[in-house]
C-alpha cells in the first residue's frame, strides 16, 4: 500500500503534524525513531507549554499528543528509518525492523540532538540536574549554584537567563578567551552572579541520583579539581538528525534542512518540521506550529497531485 503521508519523528512537530493529518483524514503513519518524544521526553517539567498551568512532565505531555494523534487515526510505530529514496516518486522508505514504506508525501521531524560531553555521569544525570535547556529547566535550579558549559552566544545567553534563578553561575570554557558577541561577553562581566572557569573542560559528573559536583581538568596545567554544583546546562552546539537525506535533501553548512517560507524542502512533496531545519528557537511549542504549517502544507500539496 502507498501512505498517503509519513511523518520521520516523533516529538512536538511531528505528533502535532500527525494530529492534523489524522483530522485530515490522511491516516498518517508516523515513524517514530528510537523512542516517542525526541528531546522534549527528556525533560521532567515542561512549565512553558500553553495549556498547563501546573506543568506538565515531558512524558506525560508526548503521551497525551500521542494519544490526540491516535485518536483520530494516526498510525505510530517505534522504528527507525535506515534509508531513504527521494529520487522516485512515490518516495521509498527501508526501516531498522527490515519493514518498507512507500509515500506520496512525507515529513522530515528527525529533530536536532544537543551536543553532548561524552563524559562518565552525564547520560546517567541527564534530567537530574544535566539540562541542555536553560528556558525549559532554569526554574527549577533557584537558589543553587550551576555551572554552563560553553563560550557562544547561547551559552551566554542561557547563562545570564539562569541568573535570575540560581545563586551563581560558573560559566566554563576550554580556552581563555569567548567566541560570543561582545555586548554579552560585557553583559555577563558586569554580572555579580557569573563566575568564569577558563581554560577547562569537564571530565565527569558526579553524584547520586542528582547531580552534586563537576570534574574539571585545567587544559594547560592538566590539574584537576571538583566544582560544587547542584546542575550544568551544556551548550556545545547542536547536532541536526538530519544525516540519512545527505545528497537528497538540501542543507547548509551544520546541516539543517534548507527550506522556504511554507516548509518546502528541495524536493516536492517532501517538508520539513522543528529542529531538523530550525537551529534559532529550539523550543517545543515552536516545533508544535511548525509540524501544523508542514502538515497542511502537505495536505494542500496532495490534493494538487490528485
Amino acid at each position: 500500500m502507498t501512505e498517503n503521508l509519513v511523518i520521520i519523528g516523533s516529538g512536538p512537530a511531528g505528533l502535532t503534524a500527525a494530529i492534523y493529518a489524522a483530522r485530515g483524514n490522511l491516516m498518517p503513519l508516523v515513524l517514530t525513531g528510537q523512542e516517542i518524544g525526541g528531546q522534549i521526553a527528556l525533560t521532567n517539567e515542561v512549565e512553558n507549554f500553553p495549556g498547563f498551568p501546573d506543568g506538565i512532565t515531558g512524558p506525560e505531555l508526548v503521551q497525551l499528543m500521542q494519544k490526540q494523534a491516535e485518536k483520530f487515526g494516526a498510525r505510530i510505530e517505534i522504528d527507525v528509518v535506515e534509508s531513504v529514496n527521494l529520487k522516485m516518486h512515490p518516495f521509498q522508505l527501508k526501516t531498522q525492523n527490515g519493514l518498507e514504506y512507500e509515500t506520496r508525501s512525507l515529513i522530515v521531524a528527525t529533530g536536532a540532538s544537543p551536543r553532548r560531553l561524552n563524559v562518565p555521569g552525564e547520560r546517567e544525570l541527564t534530567g537530574r540536574g544535566v539540562s541542555y535547556c536553560a528556558t525549559c529547566d532554569g526554574f527549577f535550579f533557584r537558589n543553587k549554584e550551576i555551572a554552563v558549559i560553553g563560550g557562544g552566544d547561547s551559552a551566554l545567553q542561557e547563562g545570564l537567563f539562569l541568573t535570575r534563578f540560581a545563586s551563581k553561575v560558573n560559566i566554563i570554557h576550554r580556552r581563555d578567551a569567548l567566541r560570543a558577541q561582545p555586548i554579552l561577553q560585557d553583559r555577563a562581566r558586569q554580572d555579580p552572579k557569573i563566575n568564569f572557569v577558563w581554560n577547562s573542560v569537564v571530565k565527569e559528573v558526579r553524584g547520586n541520583g542528582k547531580m552534586e559536583s563537576l570534574m574539571l581538568e585545567n587544559v594547560q596545567t592538566r590539574a584537576v579539581s571538583e566544582l560544587p554544583a547542584q546542575g550544568v546546562f551544556v551548550y556545545v552546539g547542536h547536532i541536526p538528525n538530519t544525516g540519512l537525506f545527505k545528497g537528497q535533501l538540501e542543507m547548509n553548512d551544520e546541516g539543517y534542512l534548507q527550506v522556504d517560507a511554507q516548509l518546502h524542502t528541495n524536493i516536492p512533496g517532501v517538508f520539513a518540521a522543528g529542529e531538523s531545519h530550525d537551529h534559532i528557537f529550539r523550543q517545543a511549542v515552536v516545533s508544535a506550529g511548525y509540524g501544523c504549517m508542514a502538515e497542511m502544507e502537505a495536505e494542500k500539496w496532495l490534493a494538487n497531485l490528485k
